[in-house]
């Protein structure tokens, strides 16, 4: 069976320097794959809260087949921060695998489940206590899989991690800590919330879009973000049409909101705006969490393109951190919800640019930019992952010192 794979590479030293450093993402997506593994070789204790939002690929087909939280970037995240040196390799080959993007379904299925056997050829070169554990949780998920389960291009990670969700009674934590500690992972990674619920916004020409799969393409600015339990695609004969999704605010959740107050520093980092940065902000207590922890807050706004930004430079981008913040806690002073904006001036390219009048713009608003090199000069939309995890423990350590 031909497989893809995003395995992540071996892992470095681990630097004395800053191996007590926590610091803490509001994140989703790849953006900080990267950078996650670059802070793995220096501290074990940095933090990953993660959206569970995600309504397309392979995400997709498990939330139809199980109203679940997406689990992608929750893999994603536990494969970037894996030991590759620790783990034995057919153990993390199968569980950064995907099945082919190609095929008859019915047969792919059959895949599936032949590889639910013990005998089966995957499990031979795999030590047993990895072995054993995967096939427990794939049977899980076999079990309870639909006979319409589209199961191409689907992540064998992610079909794992269903089927911990659905052993536990629908409950994310068990099979994360299980994973967490069978891939080495060096640091921590949760859901921000653990509800299974979708990410909706009203735009500017007052549209609606529903489903975080439809941000990649959106039609105008956004006005107004949100989260939701109305499924993207339901159609208006349902009393509740693709244009009328309800608002809620789920509470962060309580481990969530545990390691939010010893972080050594709280980053909202780059990555899709709305979709990963902003939505990590909207459930209830993010904010005050925030403002109750004293200690660095940083933003890195995206170098490059970020199609949902649509103009949304970088003073209006913290003007949104802030005011998604406040709603949570509108007592809260700028400095105790964000104080730095960490940028390069010289390579980055930065949505509307670092006009003199933008930097004034966020210290009015009592924000400090601080400059430094972390964007590959040959690639600025890409930033170096090695500095910017050099930057952030910096501040991690100011922020102890």
């Amino acid at each position: 069976m031909a497989l893809g794979t995003d395995a992540p590479p071996p892992a470095a030293a681990l630097s004395a320097d800053f191996a007590d450093a926590r610091p803490l993402f509001f994140s989703g997506g790849t953006a900080l794959r990267a950078t996650s593994r670059a802070l793995a070789s220096r501290t074990r204790h940095s933090v990953h809260l993660l959206t569970t939002f995600d309504s397309g690929g392979s995400s997709a087909a498990l939330r139809r087949a199980f109203a679940m939280p997406a689990v992608g970037d929750i893999r994603n995240r536990l494969v970037a921060l894996a030991d590759a040196d620790a783990v034995p390799p057919a153990a993390l080959d199968f569980f950064t695998a995907r099945l082919p993007a190609e095929g008859d379904p019915e047969e792919l299925r059959g895949r599936l489940s032949a590889m639910g056997q013990a005998a089966h050829p995957v499990w031979r070169t795999m030590p047993e206590t990895w072995a054993r554990a995967f096939r427990l949780h794939l049977g899980h998920f076999l079990r309870r899989m639909p006979a319409s389960f589209d199961p191409r291009l689907a992540s064998l990670g992610n079909l794992l991690l269903a089927g911990g969700y659905l052993r536990h009674k629908r409950d994310l934590t068990p099979p994360i800590a299980l994973f967490s500690q069978l891939l080495h992972v060096r640091g921590t990674v949760l859901p921000t919330v653990e509800e299974s619920l979708h990410l909706a916004a009203e735009l500017a020409d007052g549209s609606l879009v529903v489903g975080q799969h439809e941000f990649k393409a959106l039609a105008a600015p956004v006005t107004r973000l949100m989260l939701t339990v109305h499924e993207p695609g339901r159609g208006a004969d349902d009393g509740a049409g693709p244009g009328a999704p309800t608002p809620c605010r789920p509470r962060l959740s309580s481990v969530a909101a545990e390691h939010v107050r010893t972080a050594s520093a709280i980053c909202y980092p780059m990555g899709s705006f709305y979709s990963s940065v902003l939505a990590n902000l909207l459930p209830s207590g993010v904010g005050r969490a925030v403002a109750r922890r004293a200690c660095p807050k940083v933003f890195i706004p995206n170098t490059g393109t970020d199609a949902e930004l649509a103009g949304l430079g970088v003073a209006g981008q913290v003007a949104a951190i802030l005011r998604t913040l406040r709603a949570d806690a509108p007592w809260a002073r700028t400095e105790e919800l964000l104080q730095v904006v960490l940028v390069d001036s010289r390579h980055g390219r930065y949505e509307g640019g670092l006009a003199p009048e933008t930097v004034r713009a966020l210290e009015a608003m009592g924000v400090r930019v601080e400059d430094r090199d972390m964007v590959m000069e040959a690639e600025p939309g890409r930033h170096d992952p090695e500095a910017v995890a050099q930057a952030l423990l910096e501040i991690c350590a100011r922020g102890t010192a």
